[in-house]
């Protein structure tokens, strides 16, 4: 067992994640996450873990395109059980504890888009494209804002191409905002008729897309008019207006 302390929090995720795995005790799991983490066991490390890397720990693999387990002890794996882990060692629990307001989507926002947030947190913007827990999907007009779903990407991990799994995760949005995003992935949002937005310094969504509305009333920028069927006719009108 490792020697480096573990905060409550820490031990609280670690404990809730070995009564879903089964047959593991608490001991085996720290000695397989001090291994996997090179014996840095902290909120942060636990946030960065995946699937694949907590089953390969325990000498495990799971062979994706058959959907069976290599290795020993193969017969009694359960990958819904490691997926139900992983999400406790991220922290979900508490996020269960204090659901997120979602308003399920009920067609009643005209002149809106749909956007896909990355994120790992709450309501905020703190996500890689790439490795990002979870997608916000909120639908969005100039005057109303509500968030419709939260789209775990906990098995992208699990996909030969994680990339597109998960542009196929937000296909539905045409408007992506990330913390950051890297070139190829950029490249196949924009292929998928998405427009990324990165905003590096990330933070609460809803301040961040209250700049979106103020944009949708004013002056919207070519690519958000065309998404919203704006044409230039309008648009001159509203700088106008707005001048």
């Amino acid at each position: 067992m490792t020697d480096q302390p573990i905060s409550n929090e820490v031990a609280l995720r670690i404990a809730l994640a070995a009564r879903v795995l089964p047959d593991i005790s608490v001991r085996d799991l720290i000695a397989a996450l001090q291994t996997q983490l090179d014996n840095d066991i902290t909120e942060a490390s636990l946030g960065t873990l995946t699937v694949t890397q907590l089953i390969r720990s325990f000498g495990n693999i799971y062979d994706v395109d058959e959907g069976e387990w290599e290795g020993e002890d193969a017969d009694n794996q359960d990958i819904a059980a490691f997926k139900e882990a992983v999400r406790v060692l991220w922290g979900e629990q508490t996020a269960c504890e204090h659901p997120l307001p979602i308003e399920p989507d009920q067609g009643d926002m005209p002149n809106s888009i749909r956007i896909a947030v990355a994120s790992n947190t709450g309501e905020q913007l703190d996500g890689h494209f790439g490795s990002c827990h979870r997608y916000l999907i909120y639908q969005l007009s100039a005057d109303d804002l509500k968030l419709i779903d939260v789209r775990s990407a906990l098995e992208a991990d699990l996909s030969d191409n994680k990339n597109q799994f998960r542009v196929n995760l937000i296909r539905d949005c045409p408007v992506l905002y990330v913390a950051s995003i890297g070139g190829p992935a950029a490249a196949k949002v924009i292929q998928a008729n998405i427009y990324p937005m990165k905003v590096e310094s990330g933070g609460a969504i809803r301040e961040i897309l209250a700049d979106l509305q103020r944009a949708i009333t004013t002056s919207p920028p070519p690519w958000l008019a065309k998404i919203l069927g704006i044409g230039v006719e309008k648009r001159v009108k509203n700088y106008q207006a707005v001048g």
